[in-house]
C-alpha cells in the first residue's frame, strides 16, 4: 500500500524499500516494497506485531542498516548512496534516538550522558556544555546535570535520554518503545514531554506495540508481513 503524502514539506522520503535478509537456506522478506513519506513536524507512530517489519523500517529510518533495494532521502539526501561515514555522520547530525532501555552510560552524569553526541562537534568544550544544559532545561532536568544514572528515576533517565536524543537538533526524534521500561504514571509524563517537543516543532516518529501509546501521535501507520497497510490520520489522545 502506498502511504498518504502529507502537505508539509517532506523530511523523509521512502521510495519501493525493500530489506531481504539470508538466514541459511531460507529468505525472510522483512520489508516487501514500502513507501513513506513523512513532513517537517509530523507526530508519527509506527505500529504492527513481532515481525510486521516495524524494526527494520525503524533500523533504515535511523541509518543504521541499508535496504537492499530502493530510496531514502532524508532532508532531501539520498543515504542510500552515502558511504559508511557519510551515514554514520548523517545519523549523528539529523537522527535523534530514544531506546526503552535508555542507553545511558552509568558512570557519567547527566550532563556528560547528553554531552556525548556532540564529541566530534567543532562547539568546543564550552559550545558543548552550553547545548547540553540547554537540553536538560529543555526536558525539565535542570537541576539534576551531576546525577548520575543510578541517582534517577525511569521517567528521569528517559528525559536524560531524551535530551542526549535533542541535544544535535535533529530532524527526526527516533522513539523506540519509549515507555516501554516505565509505570504507567511515568509513561504518561514521557508522552506529554513528547506533546510539547512537537508542539516546539519537533518531528517525531515513534515505534510502539501499544494502541494506548500511539493514540497520542498524529498520525499512525500500521505494518504487516513487512508491508504498510493502514495509514491514517489521528486525533490526539488527551493527557490527563
Amino acid at each position: 500500500m502506498n502511504a498518504r503524502t502529507p502537505s508539509a514539506e517532506q523530511v523523509i522520503r521512502i521510495r519501493d524499500v525493500k530489506k531481504i535478509y539470508r538466514v541459511g537456506s531460507e529468505t525472510i522478506n522483512a520489508l516487501a516494497g514500502v513507501n513513506l513519506e513523512v513532513g517537517h513536524n509530523e507526530y508519527l507512530a509506527i505500529m504492527g506485531t513481532s515481525g510486521s517489519g516495524k524494526s527494520t523500517l525503524m533500523n533504515i529510518l535511523g541509518c543504521l542498516d541499508r535496504p537492499t533495494s530502493g530510496t531514502y532521502e532524508l532532508d532531501g539526501q539520498l543515504t542510500t548512496e552515502l558511504g559508511a561515514a557519510d551515514m554514520a555522520r548523517v545519523r549523528n547530525e539529523r537522527i535523534g534516538f530514544v531506546f526503552q532501555s535508555f542507553e545511558l552510560m552509568p558512570r557519567l552524569t547527566a550532563l556528560k550522558n547528553v554531552e556525548m553526541p556532540l564529541l566530534y562537534a567543532r562547539d568546543g568544550l564550552w559550545g558543548r556544555r552550553a547545548r547540553a544544559l540547554e537540553a536538560l532545561e529543555r526536558v525539565g532536568l535542570g537541576d539534576r546535570v551531576n546525577h548520575r544514572p543510578n541517582q534517577l528515576s525511569g521517567g528521569q533517565k528517559q528525559r536524560v535520554a531524551i535530551a542526549r536524543a535533542l541535544v544535535a537538533r535533529p530532524s527526526i526524534l527516533l522513539a523506540d518503545e519509549p515507555t516501554g521500561n516505565l509505570d504507567s504514571a511515568t509513561s504518561t509524563e514521557i508522552l506529554a514531554l513528547f506533546e510539547q517537543l512537537y508542539s516546539e516543532g519537533q518531528t517525531i516518529i515513534m515505534v510502539t506495540h501499544e494502541a494506548d501509546v500511539a493514540a497520542h501521535a498524529r498520525r499512525t501507520v500500521r505494518m504487516r508481513d513487512g508491508r504498510i497497510v493502514s495509514d491514517e490520520m489521528t486525533a490526539p489522545a488527551v493527557i490527563a
